[in-house]
C-alpha cells in the first residue's frame, strides 16, 4: 500500500547504516525525529471541514479520499502531514474514466462555482495539489488514475495514444508487451503519469537519448472549461504556433489533458551504465561538456560534484569495498576530497554501444577519467527508482531532505552551483542550523546543463521551527537561482511554490500573454488553484 505521509510503497524501506548516520551527524549535527501525527488524527481534521460541494454521483467527500487528494511530495506537504497541520483540503474527489466524464465534471464545477485541480500520480514536489489557502471556493480534485488505457498503437508511424492518467510502469508494460517503449524515466517513474509529465514538462533520466517529454508529445485532447481542444499529430508543421506548446507546462491551468499521443520506439538490443571518476570538478565538467557537444548518442550523462560524490560513497555502506575503491582511485590520481563521479548511459544496438563507448573512452581519457566499468552503473540501474525512499529513512532519523534545480548555459554552471549551495547553507546558518548541500548535473546538453542540488538539514522539534527552516531554505535558493540567470525549474515544474519566481524569466509582457491565454480557455477561473499563475479575482 502507498504511504499516506511519505514516499512510495510502505513495504519498501531504505536503510541508513551506522557509518552513514555518523557522517550526517558530523556534517549537520545529531538530532531526533519528531513524533509523526497519526492517520486517525489527520482524518479527524478533515472531518471537521464539511464539504462545500453539493452531491454528485461521481464525487466522493469521504475524509480519506479528500486527504489523499490534497497532498503531493513537496517538503511543505510532508511537514503538514507529518506534524498533523493539515489545513485546507479538497472538498470532493472524483475518478473519471473517460474524457466524457471529465467534460461532465468540469461543466458541473463551473455551474457550482468550484475550483478544479487535476491530479495524476500525486508526485508533485512544488505544491501543485494544495487547495488555495483563502478557502473562498469549494475545490474538486480529479484523480486521473483510472484513465490508463492504451487506445491505439500505430507501429508504422511509431505513435501510441494513451489515456493521460496512465502511470509509468503501466505505460511501459503495455508497450513492451508488443515490443515497444517510450523511455521516459524520471525518478518518480513508479507513480507519475503521462499527463503529469506533459503538463509539467518533465525530463527523464535518459532524455539524452529519448528526449524530454516535449520531444515525445505528438498530440492529444485537452478538456478546457470552455470546450475541448483537439491537437492532431504531425511529424512537423510550419502552420503557425504549435498548439502542443500551450499544453506543455500548462500545469492544469488551461484544462485537463485526458489523452496523449506519444512517439515510441523499438526496445534497444543493448544497454549499460558506466561509472567514471575524474580528478576534480574542472575535469569532470569539461568532460561532460565535450561528451554532450560530441553528440555521441549517449542516453545519460550525470556528473556529481565532490561533495555529492563523497556523500554517495559514505551513504552506500560496504565500507571495506569503498575503502578499497578509494585506495585504487588515489593511486590513479583521484584524491579523496576532490574527485567527481560521472555516470554514463549507453543504449542502442551492440554496434552502436561499442562505438559510443570507444568514443567516450577517448574523451574521458583526455580529462583523466578512471572507469569502474559497469560495477557502479549496474547498482545505479538496479536502484534508480529506490533512491527517493531515502527521504523516509532520513526523516526517521530526524533529517529533512529537499531538492532544487535549474538549468543554465555552460559559462554559468560553476557559479550557479556555488551560489545555490551557498544560499542553502547561509539560510540555515542564519537560524543557527547547518545544511549539508551538494549538487549534480542531472541532464547535460550541448548548450548547457541542469544544476540539481540537494539539501539535508535537521527537521526540528516542532512544526513552526521545521517550517521556518524549510521556508528560509526554499526562498534563499530560489532567489539565488533567478539571480544567477537560471530557470526556476528544469524538471520539477512551477506549481505554487515556484510561481512567485516565474516572472523573472518570462518578463512582464510574457506574463501578460500567459494571463490572456488563461482568460481565453478559463474565463471563470475554474482551474484557478494558484498553480503557474496566481488566481484572478472573479
Amino acid at each position: 500500500m502507498r504511504r499516506w505521509n511519505g514516499w512510495g510503497d510502505d513495504t519498501i524501506n531504505a536503510e541508513l547504516n551506522s557509518d552513514a548516520l555518523a557522517f550526517l551527524r558530523q556534517q549537520i549535527g545529531a538530532t531526533e525525529a519528531p513524533q509523526d501525527a497519526s492517520l486517525e488524527a489527520a482524518l479527524a481534521q478533515v472531518a471537521q471541514q464539511p464539504s462545500r460541494l453539493p452531491p454528485h454521483p461521481l464525487v466522493s467527500s469521504a475524509p480519506e479520499h479528500r486527504l489523499q487528494a490534497s497532498f503531493g511530495q513537496s517538503m511543505g506537504d510532508w511537514l503538514r502531514l507529518r506534524f498533523g497541520r493539515i489545513g485546507r483540503v479538497s472538498d470532493g474527489v472524483a475518478w473519471p474514466e473517460s474524457s466524457a466524464q471529465v467534460r461532465e465534471l468540469l461543466d458541473w464545477a463551473a455551474a457550482v462555482g468550484a475550483i478544479v485541480i487535476p491530479c495524476g500520480g500525486a508526485t508533485s514536489v512544488v505544491g501543485h495539489l494544495s487547495p488555495p489557502e483563502d478557502g473562498g471556493r469549494p475545490v474538486l480534485t480529479l484523480m486521473l488514475s483510472h484513465l490508463r488505457k492504451l487506445l491505439q498503437l500505430d507501429t508504422v508511424s511509431q505513435l501510441a495514444t494513451f489515456q493521460a492518467g496512465v502511470a509509468g510502469p503501466d505505460l511501459e508494460a503495455q508497450l513492451r508487451a508488443q515490443g515497444w517503449m517510450l523511455g521516459h524515466y524520471p525518478q518518480s517513474f513508479e507513480y507519475a503519469t503521462l499527463g503529469g509529465w506533459i503538463v509539467t514538462r518533465s525530463s527523464g533520466q535518459q532524455s539524452a537519448r529519448y528526449g524530454r517529454i516535449e520531444a515525445m508529445f505528438a498530440g492529444g485532447r485537452l478538456e478546457t472549461p470552455t470546450g475541448t481542444l483537439e491537437i492532431p499529430t504531425f511529424p512537423a508543421s510550419a502552420a503557425g504556433p504549435d498548439l502542443r506548446e500551450w499544453v506543455l507546462g500548462s500545469e492544469g491551468r488551461l484544462g485537463v489533458l485526458t489523452e496523449a499521443s506519444v512517439r515510441v520506439q523499438r526496445l534497444p538490443a543493448c544497454e549499460r551504465f558506466v561509472g567514471v571518476f575524474l580528478p576534480g570538478w574542472a575535469e569532470g565538467e569539461a568532460a561532460a561538456r565535450e561528451l554532450a557537444q560530441a553528440r555521441l548518442g549517449l542516453s545519460m550523462l550525470r556528473l556529481s560534484n565532490p561533495i555529492e560524490t563523497l556523500t554517495t560513497l559514505r551513504l552506500a555502506g560496504h565500507a571495506k569495498a569503498i575503502a578499497w575503491l578509494e585506495r585504487y582511485l588515489a593511486l590513479r590520481g583521484c584524491a579523496a576530497g576532490d574527485k567527481v563521479l560521472l555516470m554514463m548511459g549507453l543504449t542502442g544496438s551492440k554496434a552502436q554501444v561499442a562505438a559510443m563507448q570507444a568514443q567516450a573512452r577517448a574523451i574521458l581519457k583526455r580529462h583523466g577519467g578512471i572507469s569502474t566499468g559497469t560495477l557502479l552503473g549496474a547498482k545505479w540501474q538496479a536502484n534508480r527508482f529506490r533512491g527517493v525512499y531515502l527521504r523516509n529513512a532520513l526523516w526517521a532519523q530526524g533529517y529533512a531532505v529537499d531538492t532544487m534545480e535549474t538549468a543554465v548555459d555552460w559559462p554559468r554552471v560553476p557559479a550557479t552551483m556555488a551560489a545555490i549551495e551557498a544560499a542553502g547553507r547561509e539560510a540555515l546558518a542564519a537560524l543557527g542550523e547547518r545544511c549539508h548541500a551538494y549538487t549534480h548535473l542531472s541532464h547535460v546538453y550541448a548548450q548547457g546543463s541542469s544544476v540539481y542540488s540537494t539539501f539535508v538539514f535537521r527537521i526540528g522539534p516542532d512544526f513552526e521551527r521545521a517550517w521556518a527552516r524549510w521556508q528560509a531554505l526554499k526562498g534563499a535558493v530560489s532567489q539565488a537561482i533567478v539571480a544567477s540567470g537560471g530557470t526556476i525549474s528544469h524538471q520539477h515544474g512551477v506549481g505554487k511554490d515556484h510561481a512567485p519566481y516565474l516572472a523573472h524569466e518570462k518578463g512582464a509582457r510574457g506574463m501578460q500573454g500567459l494571463q490572456a491565454l488563461v482568460a481565453h480557455f478559463d474565463p471563470q477561473g475554474v482551474m484557478a488553484s494558484g498553480n503557474l499563475l496566481p488566481p484572478q479575482p472573479r
